[in-house]
């Protein structure tokens, strides 16, 4: 396999500059968007609506058996032919590397977080802690966040390239296969659910039951959290991206949003006043202007990012205020300060380190109901 990434690196390089050229023409405007997409700064880059009805707890696509090689894993942008168990795994774009991690493998290279990270390391806190246990000191980070790293991803010689859950282009993927198998999303950009994200890249190292064992372990720990708060079951909530500078147009997360999707894990629901208005399943997020805000009367609850501060904005306007979850205050607004902003796309690892906060900070919100 080592001497099979040798000869693709080389071929890589040899293939940089017009591939280079295609992308700058036809891809790279798109990496900016793709990479910063799982980010509450970049809420407002897509505009077209999704799914109807909740996420379902889906499965990754099939690949053969780990202990059997190849392993051919399907995925929207093609397929990752994987010859023998990867012993150099590279992970790019949101919280791929985190699985790696949870499993006990340390990527040689990965991406480093575009937000949520209070200093500069590229490192979220669930992730220098698990580095920390598994005694890595000094992580190969990409400082990909205004785009690939093409590379560096090469210099990193891995066996395969994780980014189960990213926002690639074609050109991106065509361009990462002539370094290495490419385990991509398997429907389409940023709607990868945490599941979905374990199976993949756990298969993509050879690891499906490992993968399996972990989903197990992490479903069971959130089911051991949530029973301390019975209120959540069943109240319709909607994520909802509020911009203190222009209150007409609010953007709102879809139920196929990994966001979303963990919202319904915990046991609630969104009104049928939003899904009624999602016409493009394979899109993560819609637009809704200000003068539809009925739209989220039903709501018990709205969630997103912001502060006190954006929630007394809200609570003063004379067309939000009126919506009875802000005018009571049942809002978890997930502060930009905390670790927890960038947990809002889960995975195992960020479940487990913001879970009590997550579920504090929901079941406070949803007590003001009563209040």
């Amino acid at each position: 396999m080592k001497h099979m990434n040798i000869a693709r690196k080389y071929t890589f390089r040899t293939l940089l500059a017009p591939l280079a050229l295609t992308l700058a023409l036809v891809g790279c405007g798109n990496n900016n968007a793709s990479n910063n997409a799982a980010s509450p700064t970049n809420a407002a880059a897509t505009t077209a609506p999704a799914a109807t009805e909740a996420p379902a707890a889906t499965e990754a696509p099939a690949a053969t058996d780990a202990s059997q090689y190849p392993i051919t894993i399907k995925t929207a942008l093609g397929e990752a032919v994987i010859e023998s168990k990867p012993e150099r795994v590279v992970t790019i774009q949101w919280a791929n590397h985190d699985v790696a991690l949870a499993l006990g493998v340390v990527p040689v290279g990965f991406s480093a977080a575009n937000f949520g990270v209070q200093d500069g390391s590229g490192l979220l806190p669930w992730t220098k802690e698990k580095l920390d246990e598994l005694g890595v000191t000094e992580p190969n980070v990409f400082q990909d966040t205004d785009g690939l790293d093409f590379e560096a991803i090469s210099d990193a010689d891995p066996d395969v390239i994780l980014a189960a859950y990213s926002g690639i282009t074609q050109e991106d993927y065509d361009t990462l296969s002539q370094i290495a198998p490419v385990v991509a999303y398997p429907t389409s950009p940023w709607t990868t659910t945490w599941r979905e994200q374990v199976l993949l890249n756990a298969e993509g190292m050879g690891m499906k039951a490992e993968g399996e064992q972990l989903i197990k372990d992490t479903e069971d720990m959130v089911k051991e959290k949530l029973a301390a708060y019975p209120q959540i079951a069943g109240k319709k909530v909607v994520w909802v991206n509020f911009s203190a500078d222009d209150l007409s147009q609010l953007h709102i997360y879809a139920p196929i949003d990994s966001r979303v999707a963990f919202l319904y894990e915990l046991g609630m629901e969104y009104p049928e006043s939003i899904t009624s208005q999602i016409t493009d399943p394979t899109s993560y997020s819609l637009n809704l202007s200000a003068e539809n805000v009925e739209a989220l009367n039903d709501a018990d609850l709205i969630v997103g990012y912001g502060n006190d501060e954006l929630l007394k904005a809200l609570q003063a306007d004379s067309l939000l205020g009126k919506i009875p979850a802000i005018e009571r205050g049942s809002v978890a607004f997930i502060d930009s300060d905390t670790p927890l902003v960038a947990a809002g796309t889960p995975n195992p690892l960020s479940i487990a380190y913001t879970i009590d906060e997550y579920l504090a900070l929901i079941g406070g919100a949803i007590d003001k109901i009563n209040e």
